[in-house]
């Protein structure tokens, strides 16, 4: 559901980093609202529309939310509220309401990999060779550059008397 008109906004930390979206999470009239898209995309094992219903499942916990039909496209602009959903989906938050920050505890499962930063000082793998197999022989010669001339003569056609 869109959010008009926008509350304020709220970081959401997961495990200790924050979490980037295009559209953030708002708190508004007490509650915080989160885009589905990328939080609970990134949190539930499957999303998946059955008519009107959001069914999202992870782990054990499915939880199915009333919402109007959308394409997979239009998640990011979808709001859920945090409190509810992510407690039946087995996640542990808290919400600071004097620095607006939520912060959401999952159990081990890592969500988004950062790639590690370029360290010098780290032992690195010899570049090892590559096995490119030589090209096989063809069955006939490859014939390029400009054509040879005909050998035979080409027919002409017959001449129309008037």
């Amino acid at each position: 559901m869109p959010l008009f008109p926008p509350g304020i906004p709220v970081a959401v930390i997961v495990d200790g980093r924050p979490l980037t979206a295009y559209q953030r999470a708002t708190l508004v009239a007490g509650r915080v609202y989160v885009p589905v898209a990328p939080l609970l995309t990134g949190l539930a094992d499957s999303i998946s529309m059955r008519g009107n219903t959001l069914v999202v499942q992870r782990g054990v916990h499915q939880i199915q939310i009333a919402a109007l039909p959308i394409s997979p496209s239009d998640l990011d602009t979808m709001y859920v509220p945090a409190g509810n959903v992510l407690r039946a989906l087995g996640v542990a938050l808290r919400y600071e309401p004097k620095t607006h920050r939520l912060f959401i505890q999952t159990d081990a499962r890592v969500m988004v990999g950062t790639p590690t930063p370029f360290n010098p000082a780290a032992p690195t793998l010899a570049p090892s060779a590559v096995f490119t197999p030589l090209p096989l022989a063809t069955p006939r010669p490859v014939w390029t550059g400009s054509p040879l001339p005909r050998r035979t003569a080409l027919p002409l056609p017959p001449i129309l008397r008037r």
